[in-house]
């Protein structure tokens, strides 16, 4: 049985990402013999984290990699989140044992942070599809608005890791072919395959008993729309229907006092097994995201629940669902969204389009698949 040690860093606050990372290691453990390197970015030691920022480094972090390749000897190495604590070093350690190496691009964080200028990130007056940043008159390409300190350190980190990532022989995985093609354009080309994250499992039924509810569940920030979301809704001719927003964020304090409207009702932060169930009473999520979004998690749950799902024609989105989608809209064009939004009157587009949407799901992300897909290119 092959063997497979899997890397990540896992983020301050759990995410997708996260919960992605956590499916595909319970599921190749099924098919692989499988160990885990997990780090997280605590902050005890000062001095070591000043170290690891300065060298794009951390020494006990590669200590800890050395061991268990010796312990493990895997026959390949899957990489996800390596930001702060996992650093760059381990990349340079496998390389230098020669040992097969593949790294999962779950965003585009890579992108937006691979220089220290503002204009190579984003052109003045435009915004950045990958993480929303605006282009303005800055020199310093600030990636957090709220730290000069923290943007010194990452734009240090992602100008390497860049470079890393159009070295030939490292393997990289994209979930969608829009991404594929988005590497291609930035001249990433060689070891580039498109292997989406699996299909969430629930132990809840599908019923067709649905409410007339519309939610939006994830960051509550100008980038993903929600703004757009409330105005559309409210200019939907749907009477019977409410709007559940889900989640928090820069803007949901604004957008909470702003909107108060017994159609619209802002949740916060739930739980997962929360949003999950209230779903799969739902006829349909939305989202009006203005960037280019990886594997659509939210949209993805809502397919297999039976619920329609309301998107924009952008990046790797329209991947996930069948062609021809009649609830997706033109991005930016929110006449159209409105017109989408009011589609949900006709219960027999949604129930036909709902079925569609599940069974295409079911095959796009069927788990012997995506593993004969994985063993084929990496082992």
């Amino acid at each position: 049985m092959e063997k497979i040690l899997i890397i990540h860093n896992e983020y301050q606050q759990l995410g997708g990402e996260d919960i992605a990372v956590n499916k595909e290691i319970d599921i190749l453990s099924n098919y692989f013999e499988v160990e885990t390197l997990i780090f997280n970015n605590n902050l005890k030691n000062k001095i070591s984290l000043l170290f690891s920022f300065l060298l794009v480094t951390n020494f006990y972090s590669n200590y800890l990699l050395k061991n268990k390749l010796k312990q493990f000897n895997p026959d390949l190495v899957y990489v996800h989140n390596t930001w702060f604590k996992a650093s760059l070093g381990i990349f340079n350690i496998l390389k230098k044992r020669n040992i097969k190496t593949v790294v999962k691009l779950h965003n585009f964080r890579y992108f937006c942070t691979k220089s220290f200028f503002k204009f190579h990130h984003v052109k003045k007056g435009d915004i950045c599809h990958a993480c929303g940043a605006s282009g303005d008159r800055f020199l310093f390409n600030k990636y957090f608005s709220n730290s000069l300190l923290k943007s010194l350190f990452v734009i240090r980190y992602g100008t390497k890791y860049f470079k890393i990532l159009k070295q030939k022989d490292l393997l990289k995985i994209v979930l969608t072919n829009h991404h594929k093609k988005f590497l291609k354009e930035i001249d990433i080309i060689d070891g580039v395959f498109v292997n989406p994250n699996f299909k969430p499992n629930f132990n809840k039924s599908v019923t067709n008993e649905k409410e007339n509810l519309i939610v939006y569940a994830g960051r509550i920030s100008k980038e993903k729309g929600v703004d757009i979301i409330i105005k559309s809704f409210k200019n939907s001719d749907l009477q019977s229907y409410k709007l559940k927003i889900i989640g928090k964020g820069p803007c949901y304090d604004q957008l909470k006092k702003e909107y108060q409207d017994e159609k619209i009702e802002f949740l916060g932060e739930i739980s997962n097994s929360q949003t999950l169930e209230i779903i799969s009473n739902a006829k349909a999520v939305i989202t009006a995201t203005k960037l280019f979004e990886g594997q659509p998690t939210l949209l993805c749950e809502a397919s297999s629940l039976g619920a329609v799902s309301i998107f924009p024609k952008t990046g790797g989105i329209s991947e996930f669902f069948p062609k021809d989608n009649k609830f997706s809209f033109n991005q930016f064009d929110y006449e159209d969204l409105t017109k989408k939004i009011n589609l949900l009157k006709d219960n027999d587009e949604v129930n036909k389009q709902s079925v569609m949407n599940k069974k295409y799901i079911e095959e796009y992300l069927n788990e012997e698949k995506l593993i004969k897909n994985f063993s084929n290119d990496f082992l």
